[in-house]
């Protein structure tokens, strides 16, 4: 596996080496987001009020940083935002890439593994210097459809005509979507190798599993972005099985009232829905 980190223009923020604060994270989708998956405009306002007064504020979340930063338009935050599940974390006014997580060559065996077994994913990868998304049009199941359906004029898009160009670049991000059938015995198999997500889409319902190098997760992200920051205490926001890890690293934990039953079991407590602006009411209250 490879790991990259630097230094960039985030360095200003760090004002001197020296950051006293509480570090605040929120997961996006299904959390900070509200179910047409953007930021309500009271969120957006309470987040921007409290962060130009000195909330230090971030998220975290399995988008991408275009569609994450479309998705939160209207929150302004110059910190550096955790996305891909922990894969990346960048400078959000720079764009830069601060730490990088990718495959090492072991990832070709989990391809033809999956081609295998009838799995043709969506395989996120630098080609050439720049970030895309392959696919093969005409091996994507219904819901890959509807997904790249969302994604459509994206810079991104790399159609590929075999899935042997699945191959191709820099990889460090591999979603399935597919059947429990097909699915699930592929998590168990490589849930102890990778960083593996296998749970149902809160929008579609449809079954995902998205396979990331083992230290690409939101824990060791937010882990290492606390330590930049030299920030004091972490509080969380989320509402999925895949911020259970951050749950178990924070100080505090908060998961939304339509949180996932299994997350809960690590929360501090219960605040209220993502369509009720759980977070931002949380934040104006406490913060």
């Amino acid at each position: 596996m490879d790991m990259e980190l630097c230094y960039t223009e985030f360095d200003i923020f760090l004002f001197a080496g020296v950051i006293m604060s509480n570090l605040y994270v929120s997961d996006l989708d299904g959390t900070l987001l509200r179910s047409n998956e953007t930021t309500s405009e009271f969120t957006s306002t309470v987040i921007n009020s409290l962060v130009s007064k000195g909330m230090i504020f971030s998220y975290a979340t399995a988008r991408s940083l275009i569609t994450a930063k479309k998705a939160t338009q209207g929150i302004d935050t110059p910190l550096p935002l955790i996305v891909y599940n922990g894969a990346f974390v960048i400078d959000n006014l720079t764009e830069e890439i601060l730490i990088a997580n990718f495959f090492d060559a072991s990832v070709h065996d989990v391809l033809e593994d999956l081609f295998d077994n009838g799995v043709y994913p969506i395989v996120y990868a630098y080609i050439n210097g720049k970030e895309k998304f392959s696919f093969v049009p005409q091996l994507c199941t219904d819901g890959m459809k509807i997904f790249l359906n969302s994604r459509k004029g994206d810079v991104r898009t790399n159609i590929v005509d075999s899935p042997s160009n699945l191959k191709e670049g820099n990889i460090f991000y591999i979603t399935c979507i597919d059947t429990p059938k097909k699915l699930k015995p592929l998590y168990e198999r490589y849930k102890d190798k990778y960083h593996c997500v296998y749970q149902t889409d809160i929008y579609t319902n449809e079954q995902w599993l998205e396979i990331m190098p083992l230290e690409a997760s939101k824990s060791n992200a937010i882990r290492q972005l606390k330590s930049m920051l030299n920030a004091e205490k972490l509080i969380v926001f989320g509402d999925g099985k895949n911020d259970i890890d951050m749950f178990q690293l924070a100080d505090e934990g908060y998961a939304v009232e339509n949180a996932h039953e299994d997350l809960k079991k690590y929360a501090t407590d219960i605040i209220l829905s993502n369509d009720e602006d759980g977070v931002a009411k949380w934040l104006l209250a406490n913060v």
